[in-house]
């Protein structure tokens, strides 16, 4: 998975793919592969940035029999994935700035259900760090102060 050195974006420090993106972006027959994909060549940052929480979601994924049938990768196949996503040039880590866990505090007042706290915190991440969300998830919407670019199937 290489990107065109020419695709970039003036947002912030970069951009913040949420785990349906990195899904969509590592398996091929993902329904939303297109679109992750068009995103990652065309009008994707120069600069991405990862985060522990989206790339081990990912490991998860990938490695569970019951969502990826007989393409699960397995434990060691999935971690592979995981490092050669984060050994591309353009993807480094996003570690958390000082000020996230008082936005994460802030993001928790709009994300009641327990299902939403992993977005309250990746949005929190984003915001803090000057990030754009990159995700096919509607929930981000809800998240104050947090540029987001809502990527739509193909």
């Amino acid at each position: 998975m290489t990107r065109s050195r020419t695709a970039q974006t003036q947002h912030g420090a970069g951009e913040l793919p949420d785990l349906n993106v990195w899904l969509a972006l590592a398996v091929a027959e993902h329904r939303h592969h297109g679109a992750a994909t068009a995103y990652w060549h065309e009008t994707g940052a120069t600069r991405i940035r990862s985060c522990r929480v989206t790339l081990l979601g990912l490991v998860r994924l990938l490695a569970r029999p019951k969502l990826m049938g007989k393409g699960a990768l397995g434990l060691h196949g999935a971690l592979d994935v995981y490092q050669r996503l984060f050994a591309l040039p353009e993807v480094g880590h996003c570690a958390e700035p000082a000020d996230c866990q008082l936005r994460l505090a802030s993001q928790l007042g709009t994300a009641t259900r327990a299902r939403l706290w992993k977005r309250a915190h990746l949005a929190a991440l984003a915001a803090a760090g000057g990030l754009r969300m990159i995700t096919f998830d509607k929930d981000f919407a809800r998240f104050a102060g947090v540029a987001r670019l809502q990527l739509s199937p193909r």
